[in-house]
């Protein structure tokens, strides 16, 4: 049985707690941590005999794995601290704040030979698994263009941590984009270059942007697209992936749970799932990955690549140019 201690015990926290509700016969929540002892003790009674905790140190020694929902400048510090205390970890998006910051992490989780996992749990939701398996069987052919948009409404209040650009790593693109920036390189493989272009025009509460659109050019000749904005007053796409390719399209509506496959004018709904962000699924694989030792198609190396991709656009928009974005594999650390 995985002794298993949640760190961060904020909003994000929910899903989580009831994610590990799903596993108590492989895994158990033994203790929750948050600066805000409520906070804490709230998620704890959750769970039959969990200890609240104000300081994640207190519990280490009690643990196997961590699983950590925390504000981004925090995720290096202290995953750093549990791997190097030989901990599982499973760390909320993105990575880390910086590239040297990622590639500690990455390094102490291979000197400790401890699963480190992003929870990118778009990666693992059943419609966008669903998706990946109908493109990779071609049912309408080749795919030369995927669209995403993500269209919210997200301000927090002006003394939240987010509202800090350095705490929060950068803006709309770097916090939530991260996201769709690793599906963008999932289903369509190696980038060639690409643009971003953000404003904070309509989101006046962040320092950086909130409202970005992001455009890539892929090595077969695919092109990708991400349009994300937390300044959304209304929606009609809410979030919505668009796979065209050579025979039909792919319509994946995550915000109502089905996708449409579209061919000679036809629509035809082909799957349909509960609407949710099924955070389930990513810390179900985590426990597999911890009691099998297989990475997990969201390690370190492949997270990684996708803020590379992030870091570069941004550089890239500060100096008006085109992005290249060739050579991202942790080959080149």
């Amino acid at each position: 049985m995985l002794r298993v201690a949640i760190i961060g015990c904020g909003n994000m926290a929910g899903g989580h707690v009831r994610a590990f509700e799903r596993l108590k016969d492989r895994a158990r929540v033994v203790a929750t941590v948050d600066m805000d002892m409520e906070r804490a003790k709230a998620a704890a009674a959750v769970f039959d005999g969990a200890e609240a905790v104000t300081d994640y140190r207190a519990v280490l020694d009690e643990v196997d794995a961590v699983n950590l929902v925390l504000p981004h400048h925090l995720h290096h510090p202290i995953g750093m601290a549990c791997l190097e205390a030989g901990k599982h970890v499973l760390l909320e998006k993105p990575m880390a704040n910086s590239e040297r910051q990622c590639l500690d992490l990455i390094a102490a989780a291979e000197r400790a030979d401890r699963v480190l996992m992003v929870a990118y749990c778009m990666r693992y939701h059943p419609l966008v698994l669903k998706l990946k398996e109908l493109l990779d069987a071609k049912v309408c052919g080749e795919l030369f263009q995927l669209s995403i948009w993500t269209e919210q409404h997200t301000q927090y209040p002006p003394d939240h941590w987010a509202m800090d650009a350095r705490k929060l790593g950068g803006g709309q693109l770097f916090s939530h984009g991260c996201h769709y920036i690793d599906l963008l390189l999932w289903f369509l493989g190696r980038p060639v270059e690409g643009t971003h272009t953000g404003s904070n025009y309509g989101t006046p509460w962040m320092e950086r942007e909130g409202t970005s659109h992001v455009a890539i050019r892929f090595e077969n000749g695919a092109l990708g697209y991400h349009f994300g904005t937390w300044g959304a007053k209304g929606t009609r796409l809410g979030y919505s992936f668009h796979a065209h390719c050579t025979e039909g399209m792919l319509d994946a509506r995550i915000s109502e749970g089905r996708l449409y496959k579209h061919v000679g004018g036809a629509e035809e709904l082909v799957a349909e799932y509960e609407v949710g962000k099924h955070v389930g699924n990513e810390i179900v694989l985590f426990i597999e990955c911890v009691e099998t030792g297989t990475p997990p198609p969201t390690d370190g190396p492949s997270s990684l690549q996708g803020l590379r991709v992030i870091w570069r656009l941004y550089e890239a928009e500060s100096r008006r140019v085109v992005a290249d974005l060739r050579g991202l594999g942790i080959e080149e650390a």
